[in-house]
């Protein structure tokens, strides 16, 4: 159901066991899980650890586009939420910038890292879009947390259920919402957070290929593939399309 069946190309490393050694930030906190020791004592003649495309998931093409990373590498309940933000946003007539924003606000929580998702998602798209989208990205993870009666903005209440009704937002987001508010992009960012719900609210359903205009006027696309140019987020594109790299 993934990806291109006529793709022939052959895998790396074939003939070989392959194993993986999750990255530590996926497994810190949690115990010794996939022991590094553990897993360099079983290296040999047959078995190496694992570089390049894994036939576990969907190939990517020689020269990926976002869309592709929507259709084959973003986990379903993050690529429905940004289908479904933009959605709303492009239903409620809201700019291209705003849909855009809209659609990449919590890409890195697809294929990446959550910790920090909001600041991670404006670097890993800063070099293909417009810089009030970047900037709208980076903010709406503080402003999240920061009600606006003004613009019929609350406090989530699925933040209660994610963190505990104590939770207090630590300093360097109070911090960033106050910048955020003064700055003159602070609207774009705030209809990100009015357009950010989640699964189990009301969302829009969506396709990918519904923004395919907007994201050919609003993505700047690089031509070798996107993770496979030489801009400064290229390595965390590339990092989604072999996620099991052992470096």
């Amino acid at each position: 159901m993934f990806g291109d069946h006529s793709d022939t190309r052959p895998y790396p490393q074939q003939g070989y066991e392959r194993l993986i050694q999750t990255s530590p930030i996926g497994v810190i906190g949690q115990g010794n899980i996939n022991d590094e020791n553990e897993l360099l004592a079983r290296l040999g003649p047959d078995t190496v650890m694992m570089m390049g495309d894994n036939p576990a998931l969907p190939r990517m093409p020689e020269r990926p586009t976002l869309l592709d990373y929507f259709r084959l590498r973003f986990s379903d309940m993050t690529c429905q939420h940004l289908l479904g933000s933009a959605k709303r946003a492009l239903v409620a007539g809201h700019s291209e910038k705003v849909v855009m924003a809209c659609l990449l606000h919590d890409i890195s929580n697809g294929c990446l890292v959550r910790p920090d998702h909001g600041y991670w998602s404006a670097q890993i798209v800063a070099p293909y879009v417009d810089e009030e989208v970047a900037w709208a990205i980076k903010y709406h993870q503080a402003l999240r947390y920061v009600p606006d009666p003004a613009v019929g903005y609350d406090y989530p209440v699925s933040y209660d259920k994610f963190f505990g009704p104590d939770y207090e937002m630590p300093a360097y987001l109070r911090r960033d919402a106050e910048v955020a508010r003064e700055h003159k992009w602070y609207l774009t960012s705030r209809v990100v957070t009015i357009n950010d719900v989640y699964f189990y609210d009301d969302l829009e359903t969506a396709t990918p290929e519904e923004f395919t205009d907007i994201i050919g006027r609003n993505f700047r696309q690089p031509e070798e593939g996107l993770g496979l140019d030489d801009s400064p987020s290229a390595h965390m594109w590339r990092t989604m399309i072999w996620p099991n790299n052992f470096l």
